[in-house]
């Protein structure tokens, strides 16, 4: 027989529970809209408690975000074993699991973090903080996509494209959000997609990027993503040609 009696957590086990449940609310309100009685109601702790592991919803908030932006650098490591243009994919499914789940998070993450007023409980300043944080993923991001492509140092074009894809889409989801008009199966592949286009079109002009794009495409396999795409463009071509005469 259970007597219901509550284990007591240990204080750095306390602060991520709390972090934990701050970050669910935050990813589908605004922080204003989220108040300190409401994280610990959902912590099941007292109002004061929660003060007593931070001093503010800022700073619970800040810790949040910075959980979110760890959790976010994670999507994009992957195996590097099999077809780019597969990985590529999985990553995006991950990328796009987070932003549909922290919505508001993820706004908040890439927009530069809250503009709350002080009568939310937080003060505007947190910018600098939240741009670091997402400096930070965005270099993550950046790592891992030339790792895949076996590449340490660079030429500046391909830095050009990878640099570029990461912001697509970065803003794409961003856009995705409202309103979530395109399939989210769709939008994973659409941005695979872009990375090949943005590849492509660099490789039309520089012979180092195009023998970087034979290599990839070399060992893509007739159903692999980067092979949809090739199938895609040819069947629009005989389109294109009638429309032009």
């Amino acid at each position: 027989m259970t007597t219901g009696v509550r284990r007591r957590m240990g204080v750095e086990e306390r602060r991520q529970q709390l972090i934990g449940v701050a970050l669910d609310l935050f990813s589908h309100r605004s922080p204003d809209d989220v108040s300190i009685d409401e994280i610990a109601a959902a912590a099941g702790i007292s109002r004061p408690l929660v003060y007593h592991y931070f001093p503010g919803k800022l700073s619970l908030y800040e810790a949040a975000l910075r959980r979110a932006a760890e959790d976010l650098a994670e999507r994009f490591v992957e195996p590097r074993e099999g077809p780019l243009g597969a990985r590529l994919l999985r990553v995006m499914r991950r990328f796009l699991s987070f932003v549909d789940d922290h919505g508001a998070g993820f706004s908040a993450l890439m927009r530069g973090g809250p503009a709350v007023s002080a009568g939310g409980g937080c003060a505007v300043g947190t910018a600098s903080a939240t741009n670091a944080l997402i400096d930070s993923v965005r270099q993550a991001a950046y790592d891992q996509i030339l790792a895949h492509l076996g590449v340490t140092e660079p030429p500046a074009r391909l830095e050009l494209v990878v640099r570029s894809w990461i912001s697509l889409a970065e803003s794409t989801a961003l856009l995705w959000l409202d309103g979530r008009r395109v399939p989210r199966a769709e939008l994973e592949l659409q941005l695979v997609h872009d990375f090949a286009a943005l590849t492509a079109v660099s490789a039309a002009y520089d012979e180092e990027m195009a023998a970087l794009l034979r290599a990839v495409l070399a060992d893509e396999p007739a159903d692999g993503p980067f092979a949809d795409l090739i199938g895609r463009l040819v069947a629009l071509a005989p389109q294109s040609a009638d429309a032009a005469r």
